[in-house]
């Protein structure tokens, strides 16, 4: 019997609302949890975060269960009488070598994906992304091609005067594109205050800081476009500030690299300070 058959026989209500809340699609809607990702180290990075979830859990239900049962059965309603004794030497051995042993097998795991994560040798392509307030400047080295990526939902929607679209706030002029089954490098720094470039599904971010490069690397392995945001606050309009990512298949990537080529003109692009949602408006 499904959800709406519920409803319309009059089971609106707290029951129908719990029910449509926890229903696939509402489940979808409310989930907390990180994504696996379209990389390699994305996996890597969920896999680990749920071994340690699931360790903390283990250690929480133990702690407290033991925590629990001592009150209940050594209560003074039951004439419990407290053992009388200072120190043990087993006890101080136990809780020191135990809670050892978990940290070293959460290391070494962990410790492993970051090395991975922190190897951008053998990239076959090099992106500087540069943070400005309040857009991004994607450089692919190189290969003589860059240009700013602003926000590009309408000031309209911004303002409550049109229905917000669909990726709202998460939209952008010229996203960032890159190959698909190839490892990219890129380069994170800033011109003017720290920002941070993330994108869930690539399985990690890097702050852009002022006068300093920031390295990692990514191998998209699906094509697709991948969603993210400055994950540091930098100012009034920072959550202006939505990043794109485009993975598209590699004949399809060295097209768009050829045909931006071709519009390249000379000089250098300058940034201005002008607030995403002014340029939005034509402010």
């Amino acid at each position: 019997m499904g959800i709406s058959h519920f409803i319309t026989r009059g089971g609106a209500g707290l029951g129908g609302a719990l029910l449509l809340a926890w229903s696939a699609g509402g489940r979808a809607e409310m989930a907390l949890n990180m994504p696996r990702g379209v990389t390699a180290i994305s996996r890597e990075v969920y896999d680990l975060h749920m071994l340690i979830f699931w360790i903390c859990v283990v250690i929480g239900v133990v702690v407290f269960g033991v925590m629990f049962w001592s009150i209940f059965h050594h209560r003074k309603s039951r004439g419990a009488v407290p053992a009388q004794f200072h120190e043990s030497t087993l006890v101080e051995i136990v809780w020191t070598i135990v809670p050892m042993l978990i940290l070293i097998g959460m290391a070494v795991p962990a410790t492993k994906t970051l090395v991975k994560m922190y190897d951008a040798r053998e990239a076959e392509l090099t992106v500087k992304v540069t943070g400005y307030q309040w857009r991004w400047q994607y450089d692919y080295l190189d290969q003589d091609v860059g240009f700013f990526s602003v926000l590009s939902t309408p000031a309209t929607q911004i303002r409550n005067v049109a229905a917000k679209g669909e990726h709202y706030l998460l939209e952008v002029d010229n996203p960032l594109v890159l190959p698909v089954g190839k490892k990219v490098r890129i380069l994170t720094t800033a011109a003017d205050v720290i920002h941070s470039w993330w994108v869930p599904d690539l399985g990690w971010k890097r702050d852009a800081i002022p006068g300093f490069i920031n390295e990692n690397w990514t191998l998209i392995e699906k094509p697709g476009v991948y969603r993210g945001q400055c994950a540091e606050l930098c100012g009034k309009d920072h959550g202006y500030m939505p990043i794109v990512v485009k993975a598209v298949p590699e004949a399809e990537f060295n097209e768009w690299l050829a045909q931006m080529k071709a519009k390249a003109k000379p000089g250098a692009q300058t940034a201005n300070n002008a607030s995403p949602v002014q340029t939005a408006s034509g402010g």
